[in-house]
């Protein structure tokens, strides 16, 4: 192994803003290639870039995506508004977490308060990662709800336009 590969061992810096997430799934992607199972690149991904990483879980499923014909390893544009969670923002959090591990919800809300903080009210998360994915998942759940009552206010305004033969502005 070269001197300069990364190692969890040697690491001082959190693994997660060091390495982004779609170089992990490059990693993934090229061992799925090579027939590796999704034990054995969990394995080598937390041996070389510590336990943080990714779990076990999204390892098989970026496995299963790359063996159904994925290719591209970046996140998928999602319609809907745009997200407040960027890896900037993500990476302070982060921060602010690895500089007091025992650093409150309420603590996080005051530092970040464009982050609903009833989105992680209640949840254990034992990993970074878990919390990036119910952050995500919080907002797809609310992309998904004002889309559908979008569409549901559309069907009434097109009847109305259509009863006026067109000759409908909405104020």
């Amino acid at each position: 192994m070269s001197s300069q590969q990364p190692n969890a061992s040697n690491s001082s810096s959190s693994n997660r803003s060091t390495y982004r997430r779609y170089e992990i799934r490059s990693v993934i992607r090229f061992l799925t290639l090579r027939n590796e199972s999704a034990a054995s690149i969990h394995r080598q991904l937390v041996e070389t870039y510590g336990s943080e990483v990714m779990t076990r879980q999204h390892v098989t499923k970026w496995v299963r995506l790359f063996k159904e014909g994925r290719t591209d390893t970046h996140d998928e544009e999602r319609c809907g508004r745009p997200s407040v969670i960027s890896d900037e923002l993500l990476q302070q959090v982060e921060e602010k977490v690895r500089d007091d591990r025992r650093v409150t919800l309420d603590a996080l809300s005051e530092n970040f308060p464009h982050i609903s903080r009833s989105l992680l009210g209640g949840q254990r998360f034992s990993n970074d990662e878990e919390v990036q994915d119910a952050v995500e998942n919080w907002l797809r759940e609310v992309e998904r709800k004002v889309y559908d009552e979008g569409i549901q206010k559309l069907v009434p305004r097109l009847q109305k336009c259509i009863d006026l033969n067109g000759d409908y502005v909405e104020k």
